[in-house]
């Protein structure tokens, strides 16, 4: 089982690259803590998505210190990586989104495996119930997917509106819907969704209503879904210079055409991350009290 890490992004929100912002007294990152809850959960090799020019930071910092612990590999996400006859637009200095990182990847990737964003902090039960789906899983499936998912009020940031999946599913808890929204608890205490499509009207959510973290968990075969569909996916959109071959997106159509299932797993975890630069306070507090507990070492590795 591999663990693929989306970090190619910069935090414009947050004022700074948040995967190199140390979140404890040693110098550990929230990478740190999701490749170390990662390899206790079962997963034996971890990827980094990233951009070439952040690779020297990310193995004199992260890399020197899980290189010796799993198998690391790195992979760039490249505008220029588009498939004959597309070429980047000019002007374009938007990423392609995370399915094109993934793609990133695709020399890499040989097994089953997850993604996570760089800059959140998932929790050790988040990636249990990740291991054991595949586990699970006949030798060789093919389009079971999952996401493992938090219930809203787990995933709330103190200083602002996140962005949030927010999914609905049927008796048998597959994905029946997943509605991008901002997502904000009013002073009243309600939780509002504004939906990103302008076209779908806003509502509210109760504490347990589940949302996409970006967990995704994939058989292997997905790569070669995910290659088939960028060419589609460039015509349309080629000279959009904000537009984005996003991994919600590519998924619903996949399952929408038949060719995969995607299950919702719960998760009772609480996240944690630095959506904005105010959030770092509280990320810091949680993490030392999860030491002080017992769940990690002092200096975690």
């Amino acid at each position: 089982m591999q663990l693929v890490i989306l970090a190619a992004g910069m935090g414009s929100r947050f004022g700074g690259l948040k995967q190199m912002e140390p979140m404890d007294d040693y110098g550990n990152f929230i990478l740190d803590y999701s490749v170390h809850d990662a390899l206790l959960a079962g997963f034996d090799s971890v990827i980094f998505i990233i951009k070439k020019e952040h690779l020297e930071i990310f193995r004199e910092t992260i890399g020197k210190r899980v290189e010796p612990l799993v198998k690391t590999q790195y992979a760039f996400q490249d505008l220029n990586d588009l498939p004959e006859p597309y070429k980047c637009p000019e002007g374009r200095s938007k990423p392609w989104g995370t399915a094109h990182a993934i793609l990133a990847a695709r020399d890499l990737i040989n097994d089953d495996f997850i993604i996570i964003n760089g800059d959140d902090y998932y929790g050790q039960e988040t990636y249990k119930v990740a291991a054991e789906y595949l586990k699970k899983l006949p030798k060789d499936s093919k389009g079971k997917y999952a996401n493992v998912a938090f219930r809203v009020a787990n995933t709330l940031a103190e200083n602002g509106s996140v962005k949030r999946g927010v999914c609905f599913q049927d008796k048998k808890h597959f994905l029946t819907k997943m509605i991008e929204s901002s997502v904000e608890r009013d002073k009243d205490g309600v939780i509002n969704a504004t939906p990103l499509d302008e076209k779908i009207p806003p509502f509210k959510c109760d504490d347990s209503q589940l949302v996409s973290m970006n967990l995704f968990v994939f058989t292997k075969d997905v790569m070669g879904l995910l290659k088939e569909k960028f060419p589609a996916f460039l015509k349309d959109n080629i000279s959009n210079l904000k537009s984005e071959y996003l991994i919600p997106e590519v998924v619903s159509e996949i399952v929408g055409e038949g060719k995969a299932t995607l299950e919702l797993l719960e998760t009772p975890s609480v996240w944690y991350g630095v959506t904005y630069r105010e959030d770092k306070p509280s990320v810091v507090k949680a993490l030392k009290d999860f030491t002080d507990k017992g769940l990690y070492k002092k200096g975690l590795y």
